[in-house]
Order: structure tokens, then sequence, then C-alpha cells
């Protein structure tokens, strides 16, 4: 689907370039920004085999089987019907952590090995469970008490103060995550998914 929206935008830029005359700044950005594109990937391909590694050894050291101790009471009520202690819950867990410091990036990965845990456990073939439709709000919403990525764009661009956005971030975040949550359960309610197994 997304491949379809870039091209149709792709060439509704072309489209609008020939009819205003301005085909040589169209090509000069699409030059330009292939280039910065490239940079783009390369940068963020280093923060998320960073920060990918640390949790990585985080898992090996144990400590996502602590979190996953400490969030079980919260995750499997709104996760019902997977294993607590299975693999989709334990990338659930790191996916939340890497949110809850900010580090989206980070978080990338374990998001599609949560989904992919999901789907062989619950067994969906190719409808999203409401386990997975969840977990996907709850990946967007991303409650951060620590917003790292954001703070380092931040300081990169001359704030004095970064971290002055704390308290709105919590706010906000939290917030947001409430509302999607909710709306989420009373939908799959509505639309006859909410018969989860318990």
């Amino acid at each position: 689907m997304m491949k379809w929206v870039f091209c149709t935008l792709i060439l509704l830029s072309i489209v609008f370039a020939i009819i205003g005359g301005d085909v040589a700044s169209v090509s000069e950005a699409a030059l330009a920004e292939s280039g910065n594109a490239v940079t783009l990937a390369i940068s963020l391909a280093g923060v998320i085999c960073l920060w990918s590694g640390v949790m990585r050894i985080a898992q090996k050291a144990g400590l996502t089987e602590f979190l996953a101790a400490a969030f079980r009471p919260i995750l499997s009520r709104l996760f019902r019907g997977i294993n607590a202690k299975g693999k989709a819950m334990q990338y659930i867990v790191l996916n939340l952590t890497a949110n809850l410091l900010g580090l989206g990036n980070a978080s990338t990965p374990f998001g599609i090995a949560a989904m992919k845990e999901l789907e062989k456990e619950e067994q969906t073939g190719e409808f999203a469970s409401n386990n997975m439709i969840l977990f996907v709000v709850m990946n967007t919403a991303s409650l951060q008490i620590i917003p790292t990525t954001v703070a380092a764009l931040r300081l990169k661009n001359g704030s004095s103060d970064p971290m002055e956005i704390l308290p709105a971030v919590w706010i906000v975040s939290g917030i947001t995550l409430t509302i999607t949550i909710v709306i989420t359960i009373i939908l799959s309610k509505i639309t006859g998914r909410g018969k989860r197994k318990s």
C-alpha cells in the first residue's frame, strides 16, 4: 500500500514541476535528498545496532525477565490469551521498555519480533488478532519516561535545556496511551472482536 502512496507522490511532484516550469528544482532536490537519505539510514543503523546490543545484553543478564515480572500483572490483563512467560511477552516488554526510555529506533526490531511471535502463538494467519492490534496501538502511543531521542535532537539544535520538555512528554504520552487503549478495547467489543481467549 505504502509503495503506491510514495509512487503517487513522486509522480505528482514531477507533473506539478512540469506544469510550473520548475523541473530543475525537482531534479536538484531528488539528487540532494538521495544523499541525505543514505546519511540518515547509516546514522539510524548505528543507533539501532547500539541499543539493540544493549537490550540484548539486558536480555542475557536476566533484566528482561525482571521487567517482564514487574509488568506481567498489567500486561497479562491487557494481552489476554498469550503465555505470560513466552517469547511474545518478552519482546513486548523489550519494546515497551525501549519506548519508555525514548529509544524509538531501538524499539522497532523488538516490535517486529513481538508481532511475529504473536502471530505464531495465536496462529492468526492473514488477520491481526486483538492482541496484535492492541500492541501496535501501545507501541504507537509510546509512553516515554525519558525522551532520549528527542532530547538529543534538541541538544544538537542548540537547546540550552533539552530535558525541559519532560513534564509535557509525561502528561501527553500518558493521556494518549490511556485513551488509545480504552478506544481499542471498546472498538474490539463493538465490532465483535472483543471475545478474546481468557
